[in-house]
């Protein structure tokens, strides 16, 4: 293993909270050149997790377009055990296409990499590079670095496993009711405007209810929150 990826995997193991697993995707984006890194799990109760370096409006159109139903990486890497490259994935319907064009809209690179990732119960992780270049240059890139992102991608899993094993043993979560609304309505698909104007507040406003309900939460994230505030009860949708 090349001595730059060996340090982070050293670092990685440090990890000690959801911030830190965060800044983790920003080092090894940086660390390999490529545009996006992006790990998302889903845990043994079901709920969705995720960390990486895609843009805040990407994600939440994600969620709001309900992409997931759609999103060829998911379904392909489901049905597989090894790497994939997105280019080796059915692109081929028009559901797809589309998606495939929002995403890059919203900076998503043309290339992907892609390690699926199964755990103890039921875990189902992915790991993912994503870049804007050349096939002939992700190829090289990707068979530079492939058998060290393995390792990589499994370290990312063992740190998300330890956190979820963290969160069994911490004490209950109570949010105020204005922080249950708040992440009722994302929850419901509502976008961060059409939310505040629901509650009547400033967008500023909203994002310091939602900041404050994933900082009880342990959340890494807004779809972290809301996965966490369904599976404990304190919202209903």
């Amino acid at each position: 293993m090349k001595t730059g990826l060996q340090d982070f995997l050293e670092a990685l193991q440090e990890v000690e909270n959801f911030e830190e697993f965060q800044d983790a995707t920003l080092k090894l984006r940086d660390l390999l050149g490529v545009s996006h890194v992006v790990y998302h799990w889903v845990n043994s109760v079901g709920e969705r997790f995720g960390a990486g370096t895609y843009s805040t409006e990407w994600v939440d159109r994600y969620l709001e377009r309900d992409y997931l139903r759609i999103d060829p990486v998911i379904f392909g890497c489901f049905q597989r055990f090894t790497p994939v490259s997105w280019k080796q994935l059915d692109w081929s319907s028009k559901a797809a296409k589309a998606f495939l064009l929002d995403a890059l809209e919203y900076g998503v690179g043309n290339q992907g990499y892609t390690i699926p990732i199964r755990g103890p119960k039921g875990q189902f992780a992915l790991f993912t590079l994503n870049h804007t270049t050349t096939d002939e240059a992700w190829e090289r890139l990707i068979a530079r670095h492939a058998r060290d992102l393995v390792v990589v991608a499994h370290e990312f899993n063992k740190k998300a496993l330890y956190f979820e094993n963290q969160k069994a043993t911490q004490p209950s979560v109570s949010l105020s009711p204005r922080e249950a609304t708040a992440i009722t309505h994302i929850a419901k698909g509502l976008s961060r405007s059409q939310a505040a104007a629901e509650m009547g507040i400033s967008e500023h406003t909203l994002r310091v209810y939602i900041e404050a309900a994933r900082h009880k939460l342990g959340a890494m994230n807004t779809t972290h929150a809301v996965a966490r505030a369904l599976s404990l009860g304190l919202i209903i949708v």
